[in-house]
């Protein structure tokens, strides 16, 4: 059930809860909790509502002063109906009692204006042509736009080029040849099991998938007659874009999408030329024969398997105490005992103190452990905004990211910086839906906010690590749950394929049986977590999940297993005597 608590006069703000299920068409107000006038803190329970099927708490999803109530105690509201506002104190709203609204307002202008700009101005010019660029400009051509896309590399940004799409060409490689490893016990007999890597042949393929995509960009954004500019693009004090210091394109908005960089550290002897970065990995030619991994994050343990995979000995060193760290801490800790099984070494809450060339190789220091001695050395630790795009106007940073609003518009009127630059979800779907935002936006006005707090992320190790919602130690901290997983070994498919590692694990509010976060390892993740990010966005409950059928054999199977076993009901589980983690409802 959805009631929506208003913040002021802005559309679309809104507390919304499962608890009570996508089925629910109607409830009744218990009681008020809080009065018009008094301050409500995030998290603080503003009423108390009753449906046929639970009773609920509906809490506040940010501060601000209840100004007005519009459904009063033990009134009966329709789902998404208007209740009541939060705002600014004295803020001026509907009072109570008053209709609320049946539809969102129009699109108001953007506070921003194009006074003193010609006809002859493009609507748009968008600066960065990755993934949050080259969808703005293609929305903002829908919407009907004049638009023009200034790119200082290549169209596709770093996902496409040096990122995203060249690592799972790899991967891919990689998945190949364990493939082969698992053929003689199939029954298929390779007379001659050795294999070599050819490098020149694995860049012959991966440039060609990159040319692909790039060039598939470049037609999308023709056919949509984006007017594309190749150059440095930067922002002049009259908000219009030089591109390379000399052409003037005169714009009456802008969009900053100037992505993101490789991030470094100051550690003596990272200048040696071999270290290298992710951008300089992806061009080599060699298959290392002792290969360190600095930064156990996505990238590095990515690219640390698929060169594992290939021949090298890799290391990985990480700071903090396990690897992809932002992961589940479950699902990280058996990720690193699948790869150490395949033969990575893993090195974590181990600090880099210093990196010797010495005879064409590297000696790396490290606290407290004995020095590494490797052929090649890769820094991954992560990616920091690039801010060439900036020229002669000063936004508001934060920590060296451009600070935007719901709206993706920076404290620049008129200037928006969707994806990478603005820090806030540093992932290429992300990314486009930032950039979708600040298309509609910039040239319909402010009204469309983007949502990325439900954003899936993927790691497409063998197996793969995926996720969406709360870690199982975050949602500790707000709620009281129910945790339920099933394991990939009993599923008919997963066995059938060899690929019977991992699990799923999903996260329940105990209480109402709100879905809080799901996380897999295992076969296809990065596919099933499309699913779960679906069920969490759409308020789906546990129980409600369990009215739908999945098909068999398939590797979903698993993932509804694994919300039947919140309720202590996954059919192909055995018997649990205690259920004390079931559902206070169920």
């Amino acid at each position: 059930m959805k009631n929506e608590i208003r913040k002021g006069n802005k559309d679309g703000f809104r507390s919304n809860y499962a608890k009570a299920g996508v089925d629910m068409t109607e409830g009744q107000i218990v009681q008020w909790n809080k009065k018009v006038g008094e301050f409500v803190k995030e998290g603080e329970i503003l009423l108390e509502i009753m449906t046929d099927k639970v009773s609920m708490e509906l809490e506040a999803e940010e501060d601000g002063y209840l100004i007005a109530i519009l459904k009063g105690d033990g009134e009966t509201v329709p789902v998404t109906e208007v209740i009541g506002y939060l705002g600014e104190e004295g803020e001026n709203i509907p009072t109570a009692g008053t209709a609320a609204p049946e539809a969102s307002p129009a699109p108001t202008v953007s506070a921003s204006n194009d006074d003193g700009k010609s006809d002859d101005a493009f609507d748009i010019v968008v600066i960065g042509g990755g993934p949050a660029g080259y969808v703005s400009a293609i929305k903002a051509a829908q919407l009907g736009g004049k638009i023009a896309l200034v790119e200082k590399s290549e169209l596709g940004g770093t996902c496409l080029n040096r990122g995203c799409i060249p690592t799972k060409t790899y991967l891919h490689n990689a998945e190949i040849i364990e493939n082969l490893g698992h053929a003689a016990n199939r029954g298929i007999i390779i007379e001659n099991p050795s294999f070599s890597v050819d490098m020149d042949k694995v860049l012959e393929t991966k440039n060609k998938v990159v040319n692909t995509l790039v060039g598939g960009v470049a037609g999308l954004l023709r056919s949509y007659g984006v007017d594309v500019h190749k150059g440095i693009g930067t922002i002049t004090k009259d908000k219009n874009v030089l591109v390379n210091g000399s052409e003037l394109l005169e714009t009456k908005k802008i969009i900053l999408a100037g992505g993101s960089k490789v991030s470094k550290i100051n550690v003596p002897g990272m200048e040696s030329s071999l270290v290298m970065t992710s951008d300089d990995i992806l061009e080599m030619n060699e298959v290392p024969e002792n290969l360190v991994i600095i930064g156990g994050g996505v990238v590095g343990i990515e690219l640390g398997q698929a060169f594992m995979t290939f021949g090298s000995k890799v290391t990985v060193i990480e700071m903090m105490d396990r690897i992809v760290p932002a992961m589940d801490a479950e699902v990280s800790k058996n990720l690193r005992l699948i790869l150490e099984r395949k033969g990575m070494t893993i090195l974590t809450e181990t600090k880099l103190e210093e990196i010797i060339e010495e005879n064409g190789k590297l000696r790396i220091k490290v606290e407290g452990k004995e020095d590494i001695l490797a052929d090649k050395a890769l820094l991954s630790i992560g990616r920091v905004p690039d801010l060439e795009g900036i020229g002669e106007v000063e936004f508001e940073l934060d920590r060296g990211r451009i600070k935007v609003n719901e709206y993706m518009e920076t404290s620049v009127p008129g200037i928006y910086a969707p994806g990478d630059i603005n820090g806030t979800k540093m992932l290429a779907h992300a990314a486009f839906r930032m950039g979708e935002v600040a298309a509609e936006n910039a040239l319909k006005g402010n009204h469309h906010v983007a949502k990325l707090n439900l954003t899936p992320a993927a790691i497409y190790t063998l197996p793969e690590v995926a996720a969406v919602g709360l870690t199982e130690e975050q949602a500790r901290e707000k709620y009281d749950v129910a945790i339920g997983k099933f394991n990939f070994a009993a599923n008919g498919r997963a066995i059938a394929s060899d690929a019977a590692q991992g699990f799923v694990k999903v996260i329940a509010d105990k209480k109402y049986g709100e879905v809080l976060g799901v996380h897999i390892i295992g076969p296809a993740a990065a596919e099933l977590i499309n699913e779960a990010s679906t069920i969490i966005e759409m308020e789906i409950t546990v129980e409600e999940m369990l009215k739908t059928i999945h098909g068999h054999p398939t590797f979903s199977e698993v993932m509804y297993e694994a919300f039947a076993d919140v309720l202590g009901l996954a059919v192909h589980s055995p018997k649990k005597n205690n259920l004390k983690d079931r559902l206070d409802w169920a």
